[in-house]
């Protein structure tokens, strides 16, 4: 009786969370396998047939387009611009919004509604700002005697200016991130460290920072797998081009531009592939080096 009972609930139970798994199913597993078969057929044009073969060409293609080599060393060159620079600032702020100073709250919601606000409101607010004309940014070069810089219409300069987007985007919730971190650190042991004269050096390398560890190995990784995915800010930013001379062509953009306007669906899969066996492998190293560095009390 009671294992009828049992059979009777988890019956139930599969019917209750039966429309969750078959939407689940339909959005978002049935996708990912389709575009993973979709990476192995290549499209020929024979004549007047179209035929579809099976294989590994979409890839073979990929590593010899010299515009997917370009996407890739721009990717790693935004990721490595942006990640360091977002933890630090981030984690700079964050510490000062923790000490005792005035309008706590205000600034703390001042610097997380750039997180809530469009990805797009946002990067045409920083078109205005670039303006290499009527940007307020060159203006305030002006005051110090910095000639005019181009900032979307240079190539020297479109990268830096999208890392600067992304880094100011991005601080809202990092800095929400690591304060959350912070007031988690028990008062005792700061109080214990002042007792035995140490410094305020001393007290932020050997106490705020390891037990801070995991709050910022939480942050870096978000922050990268962020990072690899940025296509919003440079479509908006350099209006639906990856930048001046594609200086800012990024690996997503080059999956959108092969899916929407090229239509070679089974390249643009095998590069979706290649990106997410990209992020996994940094994601397991970070996970690795977290294992031996992170400290958790």
């Amino acid at each position: 009786m009671n294992n009828r009972n049992t059979f009777k609930s988890f019956i139930k139970g599969i019917l209750y969370i039966l429309p969750a798994l078959v939407i689940l199913g339909v959005f978002r597993i049935y996708p990912i396998l389709k575009s993973l078969d979709m990476s192995f057929y290549t499209k020929y044009n024979y004549f007047k047939d179209v035929v579809y073969e099976r294989g590994f060409d979409n890839f073979i293609y990929i590593f010899n387009d010299e515009e997917f080599i370009v996407a890739i060393k721009n990717t790693f060159t935004f990721v490595l611009g942006v990640v360091p620079l977002s933890i630090s600032i981030s984690l700079f702020i964050a510490i000062i919004l923790n000490s005792q100073i005035k309008f706590q709250s205000f600034f703390r919601g001042i610097y997380f509604i750039p997180f809530v606000t469009s990805i797009v409101a946002i990067s045409a607010v920083w078109r205005w700002i670039y303006n290499s004309e009527f940007g307020i940014l060159n203006y305030f070069l002006g005051l110090f005697g910095i000639d005019p810089i181009k900032w979307l219409l240079d190539p020297n300069w479109a990268m830096i200016s999208l890392i600067i987007l992304s880094i100011w985007k991005g601080l809202g919730y990092n800095i929400v991130i690591l304060l959350a971190g912070l007031q988690n650190i028990d008062k005792q042991y700061y109080l214990a460290a002042k007792v035995d004269g140490a410094s305020k050096a001393q007290i932020f390398f050997y106490i705020t920072l390891p037990l801070l560890s995991p709050t910022i190995f939480f942050v870096s990784i978000m922050s990268m797998i962020n990072s690899f995915k940025v296509f919003d800010e440079v479509y908006v930013l350099f209006d639906k081009i990856p930048g001046p001379m594609g200086r800012c062509l990024t690996m997503v953009y080059y999956i959108y531009d092969k899916f929407a306007n090229e239509y070679v669906y089974g390249i643009a899969s095998a590069a979706v592939y290649i990106l997410f066996m990209i992020v996994l492998f940094f994601t397991i190293i970070q996970l690795y080096i977290g294992n031996k560095k992170v400290y958790y009390n």
